[in-house]
């Protein structure tokens, strides 16, 4: 079973069609119903498992449901794809704290609090599990704004090595 964020279109979507090809079981959240509910349809429609939860990961009680509800639905969770991500356009000298916040927090501490959440109720006591954090900074070139989405992937890419040098413990790869 797979818990993708971000999983309603783009990449999430696409590591979805992968996952559900090969087999898993597949929860996609991200904020919009609408779009999650298109998403699972078109999975389904491929004879993939498919379900979804609409959740914003920036919100701690948003990822704390969005954890209990996918344990209980699906029960132990093989792989969590943290894919969410935002972005913000604005020249550094204008970029408003709110939003470097709000990249911050669905980039890097939503994944933190994602993995923690998962791997303590379901890879942990198991010892199985794989946690795949995305950090691509593809579209970074030009245009202004880009310095909160790039800090983020790269507090991403050292958060993921440092997750899994701790998780490797208990045969969990990250």
């Amino acid at each position: 079973s797979a818990l993708i964020t971000g999983g309603s279109r783009g990449l999430g979507l696409q590591m979805a069609h992968a996952l559900g090809e090969a087999g898993a079981r597949i929860m996609l959240s991200s904020r919009k119903a609408g779009d999650l509910e298109q998403a699972a349809a078109e999975l389904q429609s491929a004879g993939i498992d498919a379900r979804w939860s609409a959740a914003d990961c920036a919100k701690e009680e948003d990822t704390r449901r969005l954890a209990d509800e996918t344990l209980e639905r699906m029960g132990a969770i093989d792989i969590l794809v943290n894919n969410a991500g935002a972005t913000w356009g604005a020249p550094a000298e204008e970029h408003p704290v709110t939003a470097w916040d709000k990249v911050m927090n669905l980039n890097v501490r939503s994944y933190f609090f994602l993995s923690q959440l998962i791997a303590k109720a379901s890879m942990i006591p198991r010892r199985s599990g794989s946690i795949i954090n995305t950090a691509s900074i593809a579209g970074l070139a030009g245009g202004a704004g880009p310095h909160a989405y790039s800090a983020a992937k790269a507090a991403v890419a050292n958060l993921t090595r440092a997750v899994a040098a701790e998780l490797s413990a208990h045969r969990i790869r990250v």
